[in-house]
């Protein structure tokens, strides 16, 4: 399983916009083949901040959802809001408590 976790800095002024934008297309991206989880968070402190967390079930997985029509159109509206520019980690879970 890959995880990607992608960092997001929007301008304050789009904030409740990306929010209404990600309610909209989250279970498209949920339902995506080879997508197992997703996840929003925003930061308590800072809250221009925002994270996603998704579990995909491979690397070509990924790549596929990337190079969706999906992926094109929710990403030029993503970055049309940014205050700063993105970061994202493909990493590799190794332990999970519960």
């Amino acid at each position: 399983m890959l995880v990607r976790i992608v960092k997001m800095t929007f301008k304050e002024e789009e904030i409740e916009n990306f929010k209404k934008m990600f309610d909209e297309k989250k279970q498209h991206i949920r339902n995506f083949e080879g997508c197992n989880f997703l996840e929003l968070y925003q930061d308590k402190n800072l809250p221009t901040i925002f994270f996603t967390y998704s579990y995909w079930e491979n690397e070509n997985a990924l790549e596929n959802y990337r190079h969706s029509d999906l992926f094109k159109s929710v990403w030029a509206t993503t970055k049309a809001k940014f205050g700063d520019k993105p970061e994202a980690w493909s990493v590799n879970k190794l332990v999970t408590l519960a």
